[in-house]
């Protein structure tokens, strides 16, 4: 039974992640700070080190006593507006943070590295739609260039890595107080009979791709440990945040009228991915669709919401 050891396993793509690679028939191996994850997230088959990947010490006696074969890094600052506010956080986290897990896993022989990456963030605004990952890149946040510079260390590293380029992930899970949880943050707001926020006119697109999607990708890298390289992760299908107000509406009897917000300044306009490099590697390609990917969604917010209110939580 391979071990993989996933680092964010505690967040929303994470601990999917770390339920498919068990349900998969790996080992799983979960570290986490729980600054932004949730322990409940954890399965409860996978082994669990609450510890900070800047943490050389901590990091150092979990790859010495676990030894995992497989190296799956979701661990991050994914805040796009807390890069602008603090590049040097951003830097420390998803850089040197990224750096010190790559000097440990050199060290304890790991075989395959699997990143998740940034797709949007990464290429920045093009009309090059779905954009392929031949296209150069051209970010225009600290958080898109740290996910660029980690990619290049990868490029030279002595492991064999594969790089996933995710789109606006969604799906059970989202952390509503995240920045790009845009899907999340409506669900939320309406289950609670609130008006969602809408940053300028609402017709600025991304590629929303489901999270059990994404695991499946990772998934395919993992069992494809000769495959290396770069990889978009989506659906070549841009949604526009309006997109995604009205799809959720259906969901309910109330009629919600989004209140405008001024435009976020230096927010990419469009963003889809071209996945035909995945689908010819590994065979994959998306199976949820967005509609469904909602009604997931909206179902997994509604029963917690429902929960809370029955128990106090």
């Amino acid at each position: 039974m391979p071990k993989i050891l996933i680092t964010g396993g505690a967040g929303f793509i994470g601990s999917t992640v770390a339920d498919f690679f068990l349900e998969n028939d790996f080992e799983v191996v979960v570290v986490d700070n729980l600054s932004t994850g949730n322990f409940k997230n954890v399965p409860q088959k996978a082994k669990f080190y609450r510890a900070d990947i800047l943490d050389e010490k901590a990091i150092f006696e979990i790859f010495q006593t676990e030894k995992p074969d497989v190296l799956c890094h979701h661990a991050a600052q994914i805040n796009v507006r807390l890069s602008l506010e603090n590049p040097k956080k951003d830097a420390e986290i998803n850089i040197l943070g990224g750096l010190n897990l790559l000097k440990i896993a050199e060290k304890f022989g790991v075989k395959k590295i699997i990143f998740a990456s940034t797709g949007g963030a990464i290429y920045g605004e093009t009309d090059d739609l779905p954009t392929p990952e031949n296209h150069f890149p051209d970010p225009k946040s600290p958080y898109g260039i740290a996910k660029f510079c980690f990619e290049k260390y990868l490029e030279i590293s002595k492991i064999p890595a594969t790089i996933l380029r995710y789109g606006n992930v969604f799906g059970p899970r989202q952390n509503a107080r995240g920045e790009a949880g845009v899907v999340a943050i409506f669900c939320e707001k309406m289950i609670r009979g609130e008006n969602p926020k809408i940053n300028g006119d609402g017709a600025q697109t991304r590629d929303f791709v489901f999270v059990d999607d994404v695991a499946r990708a990772n998934i395919a890298a993992a069992k494809n440990p000769e495959i290396s390289g770069i990889f978009n992760v989506g659906t070549g299908i841009e949604k526009s945040v309006n997109d995604v107000f009205f799809e959720i509406q259906k969901h309910f009897p109330q009629k919600f009228s989004p209140e405008k917000s001024p435009k976020i300044s230096g927010e990419i306009q469009k963003s889809c991915l071209d996945f035909q490099k995945i689908k010819r590697a590994f065979g994959w390609s998306p199976k949820v669709n967005f509609a469904d990917g909602i009604a997931k969604t909206v179902e997994f917010f509604s029963q917690k919401n429902d929960f809370c209110r029955r128990t106090g939580v």
